[in-house]
């Protein structure tokens, strides 16, 4: 049988029902009220930002200079080969067989084929360094203007790698860090800004790049001594413009690196003329 519940005793299981719930039997209690200093929807605060600052460009440079000295040296290298190759083949085309010997013959290809891994191992050194430098003083332009970029900073980098995009979107990000980074006028107006050495260096980078591709393709697909000498002649025209490239680069690098530096510690104003 059930044992049966007397009076007094539900008026005890009452009295500890309330005693745990801290209401009376039967009910909950009601929830605590959330404290006033939580957040209305738990989002946590937001960060601060720390603000942009500028970082001195001027020992990438120094690095970017070295390596575009390397790339010279290798299109040098390439230009005596590819003249080297040129000449033999005109050789074999006047029929003169008593200018060179089959020995000639594969020194020239060897030294041809060893002076293009040259040429592509300094111009990647040298495009690394370019990039990190490119993207520093795109950094620094953001501080100085930042309301003169037609494009994000991340097109410092991926500029580069869009397919044809390549041959005109770095230009753009170049023309407007180069403007952002040239002092005004000592009355704050803007100065008038020249981007001949900037069109003139890009000019021929794109100039050597195709000249460079298609005397590539010439030079794999050539069978007869007329049309490696022809890709020869197109290689060749592409290492001289390549070395002016690097030539024009180098000069780019330090102007735009100066005119940085004098912003910096000079201020955004130039220098008012003496008297």
């Amino acid at each position: 049988m059930r044992a049966a519940v007397t009076a007094d005793g539900l008026c005890d299981i009452c009295a500890t029902e309330r005693a745990r719930t801290g209401g009376t039997a039967g009910h909950l209690a009601p929830p605590a009220p959330a404290p006033a200093s939580a957040p209305a929807y738990g989002y946590p605060a937001a960060p601060a930002v720390a603000p942009p600052q500028l970082a001195s460009p001027v020992g990438l440079s120094r690095a970017v200079v070295v390596l575009l000295g390397a790339v010279i040296a290798a299109d040098i290298f390439a230009l005596a080969a590819g003249a080297n190759v040129y000449g033999l083949m005109s050789d074999v085309l006047a029929e003169d067989f008593g200018a060179f010997t089959d020995a000639d013959l594969d020194r020239a290809d060897w030294l041809y084929a060893g002076s293009g891994v040259a040429q592509l191992v300094a111009l990647l050194a040298a495009a690394v360094v370019f990039i990190i430098w490119f993207v520093r003083v795109r950094k620094n332009a953001g501080v100085f203007a930042p309301d003169r970029h037609r494009m994000g900073p991340g097109w410092a980098i991926g500029s580069w790698f869009v397919p044809f995009g390549n041959f005109w979107l770095p230009r753009r990000v170049a023309g407007d860090i180069w403007a952002a980074s040239t002092q005004d006028e000592p009355d704050g107006s803007r100065r008038p800004v020249s981007y001949a050495l900037v069109n003139a260096w890009w000019a021929a980078w794109v100039c050597t790049l195709l000249l460079g591709r298609y005397g590539s393709r010439m030079y794999d697909q050539a069978e007869e001594a007329d049309a490696v000498r022809e890709a020869a002649g197109v290689l060749f025209a592409a290492d001289l413009v390549d070395v002016l490239a690097a030539v024009l680069a180098i000069l780019f690098v330090r102007k735009l690196t100066r005119m940085q530096h004098l912003k910096a510690t000079q201020g955004p104003l130039a220098p008012a003329p003496p008297l």
